[in-house]
């Protein structure tokens, strides 16, 4: 199957571009960004050596689709969508936080609450709490980028202390993320769908915060069906995810979470086209709607050719 594993454009107006572990991203005339969702995907912080068909698409319609789903409570960086895997947006100033909310105790959180922990940045967790149990109410536990390695955990406190964030704006962060977790949450539940957690990225030009990135997608949000829920709960059984956490098992069941001296495990093209498949049923049971497969043949210059046109009219 013909994927995206990279591009290398050059376009009319082109001012600068960057690879991300996902992401090859366009500056056009130092005003827009151009963002190539490619078929790239990345567990423990490792790019994976094959691509898996069809995975950018699902997440870049699916960012699309949220995005417009939550304009009403905020603008977003994106003026126009004009391929499946392509978005092109306005550039803002990135606030240097990643805004994470949290409805249950799962995932990093739930580590810490086990180790003992009952502050996650800086909010104090209740005594009693079982893994992927819903919070009395949903907590932000943001992070802020680390100049090396992972993203680190930050409180409110030390945010504003450090004047990473003036506290006008982040308590403008903090309830835009609460504005946009609650729409999540009823938009999940539409569908059969618990939102168990998420993160919210916010830039700004001048003096207007935009909504950046991608958001709702199963690359940056974990969700658990509603269905048999509490009764998983009440039986101390694993809930059911819709997340990439399916890749992450694999790796793990075959001796690979990104430690030195280990090696990816084969991906066979049977593998690869199990990951497509999967994350194309994410899609239709976080959309509710049939996900229709783009043109795959030449796919770089299908891109490139809708990149160009959508530049000419900007």
């Amino acid at each position: 199957m013909n994927a995206i594993k990279e591009t290398h454009f050059n376009f009319e107006g082109q001012t600068g571009y960057y690879k991300g572990k996902v992401r090859d991203v366009y500056t056009i005339n130092n005003k827009y960004l151009a963002m190539v969702v490619t078929d790239r995907i990345s567990a423990f912080d490792v790019v994976l050596p094959e691509p898996i068909p069809y995975k950018g698409q699902v997440l870049n319609q699916i960012a699309a689709k949220f995005l417009e789903a939550t304009s009403d409570i905020l603008p977003n960086w994106v003026i126009t969508v004009p391929d499946p895997s392509v978005t092109i947006g306005r550039i803002c100033e990135p606030f240097k936080v990643e805004m994470v909310i949290r409805g249950y105790l799962a995932g990093h959180a739930a580590r810490e609450y086990a180790a003992g922990k009952r502050q996650v940045c800086g909010v104090t967790l209740p005594e009693g709490l079982k893994e992927n149990d819903i919070l009395p109410e949903p907590i932000i536990t943001p992070t802020t980028k680390a100049a090396v390695g992972h993203d680190e955990d930050i409180s409110r406190e030390e945010i504003l202390s450090r004047g990473i964030v003036s506290e006008e704006d982040y308590t403008r962060l903090e309830n835009y993320t609460r504005l946009l977790f609650k729409r999540g949450t009823e938009i999940a539940a539409d569908q059969g769908l618990i939102l168990v957690d998420t993160k919210y990225e916010f830039g700004k030009i001048g003096d207007t915060i935009y909504l950046i990135d991608e958001i709702h997608t199963p690359d940056s949000s974990r969700y658990f069906y509603s269905e048999g829920y509490r009764e998983r709960q009440e039986k101390g059984e694993q809930q059911k995810q819709l997340s990439k956490e399916f890749v992450r098992r694999w790796l793990i069941e075959n001796g690979f979470q990104g430690k030195d001296g280990q090696a990816v495990p084969e991906m066979t093209p049977e593998i690869v086209e199990s990951i497509s498949n999967r994350y194309i049923e994410l899609y239709e049971k976080i959309t509710g709607e049939r996900f229709i497969k783009a043109d795959a043949g030449e796919v770089n210059a299908r891109v490139e050719r809708s990149i160009n046109n959508a530049i000419a009219t900007l």
